[in-house]
């Protein structure tokens, strides 16, 4: 391995290729691991054709890697293991282009999804992907994982927002489909083939998406609604009342909202109760539209609202906010999270709810807990902060949670991906026929198992091909 290590530093140069203590502890773990390992190398790309020049050598050698984007993963993807090269593209960073006419920006894979975002409201437009690690996370790494986030209920998931993509394939053949069009029929799409393949078929090394108009204004509010099913109600309600349709809509259950509100100490307009609590964000025609507010009258009224708040200002709206995000903050208090981010059937999610509520208390007696997400999405968030800490605990509440959502028929990645932490549990949402389907595809397009092996599909998978 010394002699490809050679020839990698011969193309990029002696400071592009590190080994050893010369490593940085970010690129040896990643948000989710809950170990460190060090990569037989890290490599630092600046170009495409860089990248192709690596993988050209690495497939020739049969040498596995793993690219690496922002490190905030929550399934241990990115995470290298020993003998592996790590491929990090964060000196692929920069936009290239934003086209107010075609309305799209084109960005190298390495950049952070905040310049992205800043770079459309900067042309006066938005980008439709919003996450709470826009700040770490890249834009290649939202494409890899197929990202959600705040925004999917009006723009969707990434998938919905690329127009183009380039990458590099296991072998170092690039591909290019740099498209602006919103029509664009002409055959297989291999670009939605890699948007959410985790690394394991190609690195994305360009992305090309959509921009949004910018709303005139935004309406911002928090309501109090009985239970699951009648904050379905409301979401339909809403989205027949509202002429602009709905942005946000994110719900968090009574254990969220007392943990916010004690522990936390954010100071909120409700006190603490049984009831859902629901951040809401819908556009308005202008700064002094009503329509949120309305509706809600409308649904308090009708007896589906409980109370309701009203965003004045930029601060309450930032306010509100702190409530969705303090769960970032839970690690100030719970030493140990078990996290998870799993779907379910609109129909199903009050009964998940429900079961989760009494198969968490009876499991694990005395131990904090939230369910919080994206409810208009279909995503789930339950995290247990139980105690002793580590891998039995974990597996345990594994058993729990994928065991639910295998019987309602849910998803065990909503959002978040597979990597190796869901692996094991895939075939609980998809069928024998569809994992055959994916190992194949792995083995037309990496038929070295070069690119991040025992991601997604585990060896058993790949060996039923």
């Amino acid at each position: 391995m010394m002699t490809l290590i050679a020839q990698l530093r011969d193309i990029l140069g002696a400071g592009a290729v590190r080994t050893g203590a010369e490593i940085p502890a970010r690129n040896r773990t990643d948000a989710a691991a809950e170990v460190v390992a060090e990569p037989l190398a890290l490599v630092l790309p600046r170009s495409t054709a860089e990248v192709a020049s690596i993988l050209t050598l690495c497939h020739a050698a049969g040498q596995p890697v793993v690219p690496q984007g922002g490190m905030t993963g929550l399934v241990d993807a990115s995470r290298p293991a020993p003998g592996e090269i790590a491929i990090s593209l964060e000196r692929m960073t920069g936009v290239e282009e934003v086209d107010p006419v075609s309305g799209t920006i084109t960005a190298l894979a390495g950049t952070p999804l905040e310049t992205v975002q800043k770079a459309a409201e900067g042309a006066g437009m938005m980008l439709g992907i919003d996450l709470g690690a826009r700040g770490s996370c890249t834009i290649g790494g939202n494409v890899a994982t197929n990202a959600g986030g705040n925004s999917v209920l009006r723009y969707g998931m990434t998938r919905a927002n690329v127009r183009g993509l380039e990458a590099v394939l296991a072998d170092g053949r690039i591909l290019r489909s740099q498209s602006k069009m919103l029509k664009n029929n002409t055959g297989l799409d291999w670009t939605q083939l890699l948007i959410g393949s985790e690394g394991t078929l190609g690195i994305v090394t360009r992305v090309t998406l959509a921009l949004h108009p910018r709303p005139a204004a935004i309406s911002t509010a928090l309501a109090l609604v009985p239970d699951t099913a009648t904050a379905l109600a409301l979401l339909r309600d809403l989205g027949a009342r509202l002429p602009g349709g709905l942005m946000v809509f994110e719900a968090m259950w009574a254990e969220f909202y007392a943990i916010a509100t004690g522990p936390m100490g954010l100071r909120l307009p409700f006190a603490a109760s049984d009831a859902l609590c629901l951040l809401i964000e819908a556009p308005e025609a202008g700064p002094d539209g009503t329509a949120l507010m309305d509706a809600l009258h409308a649904n308090m009224e009708a007896g589906r609202v409980l109370d309701a708040a009203i965003a004045q200002s930029e601060a309450d709206r930032k306010r509100f906010w702190s409530l969705r995000e303090s769960v970032y903050e839970h690690s100030r208090i719970f030493p140990q999270t078990v996290g998870f981010d799993v779907s379910f059937p609109l129909d199903r999610i009050g009964t998940a709810v429900m079961h989760l509520r009494r198969r968490i208390t009876a499991d694990f007696p005395g131990a904090a807990w939230v369910v919080f997400g994206h409810l208009a999405d279909c995503n789930l968030h339950v995290n247990i902060m139980a105690e002793p800490a580590g891998p039995a605990t974990r597996k345990r509440a594994e058993e729990l949670v994928y065991g639910l959502v295998g019987e309602l028929g849910g998803s065990v990645s909503a959002e978040h991906g597979i990597g190796r932490a869901k692996a094991a549990y895939l075939h609980l949402s998809r069928s024998p026929e569809e994992l055959r389907l994916m190992a194949q595809i792995k083995q037309a397009l990496d038929p070295k198992n070069i690119l991040s092996p025992g991601r997604v599909l585990t060896g058993d998978h790949q060996s039923r091909a």
